[in-house]
Parts: structure tokens; sequence; C-alpha cells
């Protein structure tokens, strides 16, 4: 029997991409990230698709990446923090797969962030208010389409990934 794909929902720093190679590797699946898959599609980083096209035109590659994802059988796949704000996306998150939305505070966020610069939503003054609002808005998204929560940066990620891997299967 088909077993249905895994996605990974959450904010910058929660992750994702990490655990995503942890259960694939565990499931012996296909890992992918979508903003890695948009980055070698178009040749660009995403910083790039930013500066030229803007967040709405990063989004629409987005939405188009997370549908073609979305129907491939038996995948990992760890979604950019902000694919939940696309409706299409959350619809496509729903219906085909299961989703588990690593929940991650604000102030592990701010230290797992703090050398990164190639995040565009972040080349603010105030990074921790920047982050503060976009768990406010997308907490409840994550909510949404997630079949599973877990919080980040009580456990290991080997730890979290065995946790991950036990909600599954009692779905």
């Amino acid at each position: 029997m088909e077993q249905r794909s895994i996605f990974l929902v959450g904010p910058m720093g929660a992750g994702k991409t990490t655990l995503g190679k942890r259960l694939a590797k565990a499931l012996r699946r296909e890992f992918y990230d979508s903003d890695y898959v948009i980055e070698e599609r178009t040749g660009v980083d995403i910083p790039y698709i930013f500066e030229k096209e803007g967040e709405t035109g990063f989004r629409k590659r987005e939405v188009a990446v997370i549908d073609e994802l979305t129907q491939l059988p038996e995948l990992i796949v760890a979604t950019g923090g902000g694919a939940v704000t696309q409706e299409e996306n959350r619809r496509n998150l729903i219906n085909r797969g299961i989703v588990v939305y690593l929940e991650t505070p604000v102030e592990l966020q701010m230290a797992r962030t703090a050398r990164c610069d190639n995040r565009p939503l972040l080349a603010v003054d105030d990074r921790q208010q920047k982050l503060a609002e976009l768990y406010e808005y997308r907490h409840p998204l994550y909510q949404e389409v997630a079949d599973i929560t877990v919080l980040t940066g009580q456990e290991s990620a080997a730890a979290l990934c065995k946790r991950i891997l036990r909600e599954v299967e009692a779905l």
C-alpha cells in the first residue's frame, strides 16, 4: 500500500530541512526542500528572486513547486516558512499528505537564524520583532494545516525524528 507523503511546515529556523533529511533517511524516501527546488530551477538564490520579483513573484514560483511536489508519492518535503500564507498551498498540503508543524518559539528562531543573511524577510533592523510578527500571522495557518504539531528545541533532532515517526504511524 502506498504511503502518504510527509510535509514539514513551520517558521524559519524550525529545522524543517534537518528533520526532513532525517525522516527521509529513516523511511527510505526522497527528500525535497521547496526553497532549494526553486533555486535549482531558477539558477538564482531566493534573495535574488525577492529583489527582482518581490515576495509576490517568489510566492507564485513557490505555489507551482509545492503543487508539483505534493502530487508525487511517498516524499518528505520541507516547505518554506511562508508557504502556508498561500491558500492553494494550504489546500494542497492538507489534501495530499501528512502535515507536520514544527512549532518553534521566536527566541529559538532568533538563535537559529542569527548568522543567516539569505533570508529576505529578515533584512530588517529589528529581526526579533519581525519574527514575532511572522509568528503571530502564520501560527494559526500552520495549525490549520497540521495533522501533527511538535515543539522544537526541547529534544535533539534524532529524538524529534523518532517522535514524529511514532506520531505519523499512529495516524
